[in-house]
């Protein structure tokens, strides 16, 4: 995707952002700051500037034992405001309905945060046996389900294997090695779409693929069910469904 032109004037904020996203993204665990200095690539001054600033206005805190910085009250306040009415949810929660009502399997909308994928809304089909794998509003490692894998294979190679080396100890325990990994982009790439089977939760498949959420936003649909409704000629058939579908929904 073409990146928007920058606004100037406007470094500080942009700055700010930026480690409000990185906050967000090690929020579990916090971030100290010679982490911050070394992803961000700020100099010690302007982070800690930075940070002491979004922490007096409570959008970070810092654990005074392990003085790690993860995110405030303020920050996961506009975070729950912001679930209430998401845009996005309103635009695509038409289509997912439909592709629910198609298919009988649930179907969900999930968007990247940094280094891991946001559902936004699921919508459930009519078949009685209920897949939910991911909460609204809850977070997965990007290549874990279906739609994070969606999202993964867009990444560059070395951004997949900058965060597979940041999470290597979660990947293993969803049995995830680097090179298992890879294939599973590479066939993600190849197909169009992602196709998973027990990454997540044993007896669980699914299928996914991105699209654009805005010019600089890629957001994908996925659809789980559990695996003996999702053999190999169903997922291509559901795949090709939610391609379809996508596209005469965006040229609509």
């Amino acid at each position: 995707m073409d990146k928007p032109p920058e606004t100037a004037g406007a470094q500080s904020l942009r700055r700010s952002l930026q480690l409000l996203r990185l906050l967000a993204e090690r929020h579990e665990d916090g971030i100290k700051l010679t982490e911050v200095m070394e992803v961000s690539g700020l100099e010690r001054s302007t982070a800690h500037r930075l940070l002491s600033c979004l922490a007096e206005e409570r959008f970070a805190e810092r654990d005074p034992a392990t003085k790690a910085y993860r995110l405030g009250v303020d920050a996961m306040q506009l975070g729950f405001a912001s679930m209430r009415r998401v845009p996005l949810v309103d635009s695509c929660r038409p289509l997912m309905q439909k592709l629910a009502r198609m298919s009988g399997d649930t179907v969900f909308l999930v968007i990247r945060q940094g280094d891991y994928c946001l559902c936004l809304h699921r919508e459930e089909g009519h078949f009685p046996v209920k897949v939910f794998t991911t909460d609204v509003g809850g977070r997965r490692l990007l290549g874990l389900g279906a739609g994070g894998l969606a999202l993964m294979a867009a990444l560059s190679d070395a951004e997949i294997e900058r965060i597979h080396e940041r999470h290597v100890d979660e990947y293993a325990q969803a049995g995830f090695t680097r090179e298992r990994l890879r294939q599973a982009v590479r066939r993600t790439r190849a197909a169009g779409h992602a196709d998973i089977v027990d990454t997540l939760t044993v007896g669980v498949s699914g299928v996914g693929c991105t699209f654009a959420a805005s010019a600089s936003t890629l957001a994908a649909i996925s659809f789980g069910a559990i695996s003996p409704r999702l053999p190999p000629a169903r997922k291509k058939e559901l795949a090709r469904l939610l391609m379809a579908e996508i596209a005469r929904d965006a040229g609509a």
